[in-house]
């Protein structure tokens, strides 16, 4: 990839590195608000309002994460892909399987298990980044405490 500069203290070769791991963090942050946002139109049954209204703050929040990561991207002189064909080229986590109108429990256990797979990659990126660029991996750091903290919400649900 041609860079269109270097951020100083860092090199040619790590700037590469950096942006490959946030552009993943960035495809998968682009397909969670996708994925929340199905979940948000397709809860039914008990606690519907309730888990569609937990639902639309956290694609918000998700939308957020994304354009931070995005902008970081371009601050290292790469050139964020936000296209949905990218989505899918970068995707390295198991899709989202659930579709159509389900009850509330079963799309909070989809996305339960959804947040599992993305709070994970994100923590193997951030001891990735915390070699290359600690600026980067604070980024990842404040993402995955926000996502922590969706899933917990999520999970007070499933509590029996």
């Amino acid at each position: 990839m041609a860079l269109s500069f270097i951020i100083p203290g860092l090199d040619e070769v790590a700037s590469e590195k950096i942006i490959g791991i946030l552009q993943e963090r960035l495809s998968q942050e682009q397909e969670a608000a996708l994925v929340l946002k199905h979940a948000h139109w397709n809860v039914a049954g008990p606690n519907f309002i309730a888990v569609h209204e937990m639902l639309d703050p956290q694609v918000d929040e998700v939308l957020a994460m994304a354009d931070e990561t995005a902008e970081r991207i371009a601050a290292l002189g790469g050139s964020p892909s936000g296209r949905p064909d990218d989505i899918v080229r970068y995707r390295t986590w198991d899709k989202f399987e659930l579709e159509g109108r389900q009850n509330t429990l079963d799309y909070l256990r989809a996305l339960d298990k959804y947040y599992d797979s993305f709070i994970k990659a994100d923590r193997t990126a951030i001891k990735e980044l915390d070699d290359l660029d600690v600026i980067s991996s604070n980024i990842v750091q404040d993402h995955v405490l926000k996502l922590e903290q969706f899933q917990w919400f999520m999970r007070s649900f499933l509590i029996d």
